[in-house]
């Protein structure tokens, strides 16, 4: 049997030394990545985490861990990954509606991880919803749309993310749905926006403990 740690460390350090091969000065406006003495750094969704070296850091209360393996795919892919160009289609599409999906082995993943997890998580807690999603820098959307709680979260400099949330009640059980900027799809692939989206679950949870 193949250890999983071993394949994510060879994943890690692949991802590493293709970044420390990318001229970080010449994609930061596109990605909207901000510089300092040669540092760069790049916000995922409340946590700071930097590029240097090639390296991968969690740079949050002063911290200079290595950033863990979902999170390493998502910051390396959204920098290896970068357009040509800058891209900006604000409208709200569904992760299913994506161009490439087609070609996404496991479709079946976001929905499991992402918004099934947060309606098993929050049914009947839509006040501990809103709660943990203001604490990792959700913002509250204002639509016209009906839904007990609609939230917009900033993952990337580039990608926002929108949870549309239907609590628990009488007649159905709790409903969530997660929407991507329709641009998303230029700055990540399919298997880093699906991992985008289980790790605004996976912050969700883990902000009341």
């Amino acid at each position: 049997m193949v250890d999983t740690t071993d394949i994510f460390e060879k994943n890690y350090k692949a991802y590493c030394s293709k970044i420390s091969k990318i001229d970080l000065t010449s994609i930061q406006d596109i990605l909207g990545l901000v510089s300092d003495d040669g540092e760069f750094f790049i916000p995922l969704f409340d946590t700071m985490h930097s590029v240097s070296g090639g390296r991968l850091l969690d740079r949050a209360a002063n911290r200079e861990n290595r950033v863990d393996y979902m999170i390493s795919v998502i910051l390396a892919k959204y920098l290896i990954l970068c357009p040509d160009k800058l891209y900006h289609e604000a409208e709200w599409v569904a992760f299913k509606d994506f161009k490439r999906i087609s070609h996404f082995k496991n479709v079946n993943f976001f929905s499991n991880d992402t918004e099934q997890a947060i309606e098993k998580h929050f049914s009947g807690k839509l006040k501990a919803l809103a709660a943990a999603a203001e604490k990792i820098g959700g913002i509250h959307y204002k639509a016209d749309m009906p839904y007990d709680l609609i939230m917009q979260f900033n993952a990337l400099p580039r990608i926002s993310l929108l949870l549309l949330f239907n609590d628990i009640d009488d007649e159905f059980p709790a409903k969530c749905t997660v929407l991507f900027q329709k641009h998303a799809e230029f700055y990540l692939d399919p298997e880093s926006l699906a991992m985008t989206g289980a790790y605004l679950a996976l912050k969700l949870k883990k902000a009341l403990e």
